[in-house]
């Protein structure tokens, strides 16, 4: 691949601003200034620098976020920050998109992509790939209410119903569940179903991907053996 189209598919904007990148002498590859926008290159392992700051090339990127509450899965968000506020330009202009969503107060692991099938693979109904869910609710949990849980609940606007799987009470008022679908609030919904509320909601893994240890607002790249938990169906 030639210098100018890597730096391009790498998210440093278009074909003409990658070549007067080059042409200022922006990019170094092993301390080697580049000058020639039609350089060819061998993408294993490669790493380059911008401006001084180092990049490896990716084909494509998974991220993982711990997703802080107050904010919005949009590109244009309305009330609040947006999770693509957490990252820089270089990313966002890959096309970066959120791997499902979460509401805005809900915290905890979020998944973005440029890959589309990867996006599809976890997000696509078909797929049921689980989600782990721990919240903390208003009033006491009972055995009654995670009895309907596991044995389904119906939604309103929504055609049949919604079971848990591996519901474990953690404390009288804390709870965690798996769920197989994404529709619309659906966890807050269930519990709201059984006449509970949830106060607070955190992901904490998604198919067999744990969130990994981070703070608020951190992010990783996911490495191919994060990427093939992620895709997997069922939760451990």
């Amino acid at each position: 691949m030639y210098l100018e189209k890597m730096l391009q598919s790498q998210g440093f904007g278009s074909r003409k601003h990658c070549q007067q990148l080059i042409k200022s002498g922006a990019v170094c590859i092993d301390q080697d200034i580049m000058q020639n926008p039609k350089q060819k290159l061998n993408l294993e392992n490669l790493v380059f620098e911008v401006y001084g700051k180092h990049y490896q090339y990716r084909e494509n990127v998974y991220i993982a976020l711990n997703k802080p509450a107050g904010y919005e899965c949009s590109h244009q968000a309305t009330h609040h920050f947006s999770v693509f506020d957490l990252f820089d330009d270089v990313l966002l202009n890959r096309g970066l998109q959120c791997v499902g969503r979460l509401d805005q107060d809900t915290t905890g692991l979020l998944l973005l992509t440029d890959d589309g099938q990867f996006l599809q693979a976890l997000t696509h109904p078909k797929k049921h790939v689980g989600k782990v869910y721990r919240m903390q609710t208003i009033d006491p949990i009972s055995a009654e209410q995670i009895e309907q849980l596991e044995q389904g609940v119906e939604l309103r606007n929504e055609q049949g119903t919604f079971a848990a799987t591996d519901v474990q009470q953690l404390a009288t008022c804390e709870l965690q569940m798996t769920i197989h679908q994404g529709v619309y609030h659906q966890v807050k919904r269930m519990l709201a179903a059984v006449g509970n509320k949830v106060e607070q909601l955190h992901r904490v893994q998604i198919g067999a991907l744990e969130c990994p240890e981070l703070k608020e607002g951190e992010w990783i790249y996911l490495t191919p053996e994060q990427i093939a938990l992620a895709r997997t169906r069922e939760t451990i």
